[in-house]
């Protein structure tokens, strides 16, 4: 077999590759085989049909077309690694010549990774947010925790701001009650906007046993965006008792004994959390940075391919759940359908560029993802999915997922390379070094850089096996 390589552009090239006809041999007896266990012919057994029968019978040509895509996919990978490429998606194969016991002649013309060249990175500079923690984002933590420890009890007098209220609701759409539309006892903190709106004006001022009738337009379920006439009876109102902010709430709300180790501890978790937010923010702005150093030329196909999938997965996963659809949500959106399209598109290339570069810096910097690292990123993405690690490990390994997770984990080694060699600043001028962060932050983080190209993964992975 000889093949030949010509660059049509950038992204893309076409092979031509001439094949002797003996190389076709194992091919052919392998077609006349499936033909053998696929026909019947008079006079000879399933199976044993010589050859010259089944070319009188069903013609040669049939045998060759058997034959020919048997062989196609083995001299075109052939003719790949001979050339070395990188490719992405499917050939379009051309047969251009096939003469019986001569010669087969084609072309495939393919989408290639685009040969990148990574410039120096060290003088990448970013500004992120300064970590500082104020009293009162303090004091709005404790405030936070000790709602949670609120206490309710019942009360003969009307619904008010904080009451919280046993209700009952019915739902109408065009006088139909709806079948989904009909709840019993659901307890509903006035104010905390966690329902209905209107439902607040409605219920404020109701005792026990009163009821009112409201219009608003429904947030899910099988009448989602339609508007509803809701019917709201209270069945109780009860108070809410916040404790008292002293050493018997810190001690029934944490593990600390005094107000004042609570307070500390609730600002060291802000702090963990901010920094935690810094380093986000940092690899963020380092990658924009780097992708602006680096021209990386993106292939049209893989590009459609992209952008074709992300609306698919954001039309019929992320909506249909919400019970939307993609008219629906542009009206919330308060976007047009050509601004969905463009930052749908502006989204895709650089998901594709971040790949792209993020891969080539893993092989300029011989990164290498261990067992422990591995599983580790697994344990999280599992966690996120809401699977136990087992299933999402066993989902992984039957999808052939496996290389899909060991690239996002190597990218987020190059990404945390790369951060390491820039300088961050935070809005106060100072620098921020994220090497100085503790081991529970430095986790996270690491997974923050993993998780930076996961998406972007998917424009490669599920597109480039030829």
């Amino acid at each position: 077999m000889k093949s030949a390589v010509e660059t049509l552009n950038p992204t893309r090239v076409r092979l031509t590759v001439e094949v002797p006809f003996e190389e076709l041999k194992d091919s052919l007896d392998a077609a006349y085989k499936k033909i053998n266990q696929q026909v019947t012919v008079k006079g000879f057994r399933k199976g044993k049909i010589p050859a010259r029968v089944i070319d009188q019978r069903f013609g040669r040509g049939a045998v060759l077309e058997e034959a020919v895509n048997d062989a196609l996919p083995k001299f075109y990978t052939e003719a790949v690694n001979e050339a070395e490429l990188n490719v992405l998606g499917q050939p379009d194969v051309d047969i251009t010549e096939l003469k019986d016991n001569e010669t087969l002649n084609f072309t495939a013309e393919v989408d290639i990774r685009p040969a990148i060249e990574i410039p120096d990175y060290s003088g990448i500079e970013v500004e992120v947010d300064a970590v500082e923690i104020a009293d009162e984002d303090v004091d709005k933590a404790v405030e936070e925790l000790r709602e949670r420890f609120a206490s309710t009890s019942p009360v003969e007098r009307p619904a008010e701001d904080g009451d919280v209220v046993t209700i009952d609701l019915e739902a109408k759409v065009e006088g139909e009650v709806l079948e989904d539309g009909v709840a019993s006892g659901v307890s509903y903190t006035i104010g905390s906007g966690e329902l209905l709106e209107g439902i607040d004006d409605a219920v404020k001022g109701l005792e026990a046993g009163g009821e009112a009738t409201f219009t608003s337009e429904l947030k899910g379920g099988s009448a989602a965006g339609k508007e509803s006439e809701v019917t709201v009876k209270v069945t109780q109102v009860a108070k809410r008792e916040l404790p008292e902010l002293d050493d018997d709430f810190a001690q029934l709300a944490s593990e600390f004994d005094t107000l004042d180790e609570l307070k500390a501890d609730s600002r060291k978790r802000l702090e963990t959390a901010r920094q935690f937010d810094q380093a986000t923010q940092a690899q963020e702005r380092v990658l924009e940075k780097l992708l602006e150093l680096v021209e990386v030329p993106v292939p049209e196909k893989l590009l459609e391919d992209e952008i074709r999938t992300r609306k698919h997965n954001l039309e019929h996963h992320q909506l249909g759940q919400m019970g939307l659809d993609l008219a629906k949500y542009l009206e919330i959106q308060g976007k047009t359908e050509e601004e969905f399209d463009a930052e749908t598109r502006e989204q895709a290339v650089k998901g594709i560029k971040t790949q792209f570069v993020l891969d080539e810096l893993v092989n300029k910097e011989k990164l290498n993802v261990n067992q422990e690292e591995l599983t580790e990123h697994l344990m999280r993405r599992a966690q996120s999915s809401g699977m136990s690690p087992d299933q999402f490990a066993q989902a992984v390994v039957e999808g052939g997922q496996v290389p899909m997770l060991v690239g996002e984990v190597a990218r987020g080694k190059a990404l945390a390379v790369v951060v390491e060699a820039a300088t961050v600043k935070d809005t106060n001028g100072e620098v921020v070094d994220l090497d100085d962060e503790d081991d529970s932050v430095e986790g996270e983080q690491a997974e923050a850089a993993a998780d930076a190209s996961a998406e972007a993964d998917k424009s490669d992975e599920d597109k480039s096996d030829a």
